[in-house]
């Protein structure tokens, strides 16, 4: 009797997260490659898009399409700000607007949240472990400052191929975020 129960709890998981098992292997591959090269590459990502506005057209017509392009647009929006401002890659932008392809609008949100949960503490714990945690706490505080008062502190610049390399690869952070979406049901 065990047995058959715990069959049908894993049968109930999967139905209720089935359709975010590809994107959760997407994802991992994603993250996979940008923790060992620091790069996302743009054949993964632009595959990623395609599946995924090929699979909601495929499942759900017209309204599907419309669905998956509001979702990588929303997934593109996210984060274009924080990479013209030096805090990301094009890479994970891109990834972003892959998965909004598959997720649509309300999951691109959803995972917005979490991945950005995960890219904090990954962030934290990078900035502790190198010793400087105190000094970027105080150069966020006189940004903030400075973007409140409109006191610019000169125009965003996009990262440098040694920030690049040198900084966190947000595809973890991105992948750990769907891990916990998929975990969730696809529910916040």
């Amino acid at each position: 009797m065990p047995v058959a129960g715990s069959l049908a709890e894993a049968v109930g998981w999967m139905s209720s997260r089935g359709h975010l098992l590809i994107p959760l292997a997407l994802t991992l591959w994603i993250a996979w490659g940008d923790l060992r090269t620091r790069r996302i590459p743009n054949y993964l990502t632009l595959g990623t898009a395609v599946a995924g506005l090929a699979y909601n057209f495929m499942g759900h017509g017209l309204p599907g399409l419309a669905d998956g392009l509001l979702g990588m647009l929303l997934g593109c929006a996210f984060l274009i700000l924080p990479y013209l401002w030096g805090g990301m890659g094009a890479g994970d932008v891109k990834a972003l607007a892959a998965l909004g392809a598959w997720l649509g609008p309300q999951l691109t949100v959803f995972l917005f949240c979490y991945m950005g949960i995960a890219g904090g503490v990954i962030a934290l714990g990078y900035l502790a472990w190198q010793g400087i945690l105190w000094q970027k706490i105080q150069e966020g505080w006189v940004f903030l400052l400075n973007l409140i008062l409109c006191r610019p502190d000169g125009p965003p610049r996009p990262p440098s191929p040694s920030q690049l390399t040198e900084g966190i690869p947000y595809g973890v952070a991105i992948a750990v975020g769907m891990v916990v979406l998929t975990g969730a049901g696809g529910r916040l």
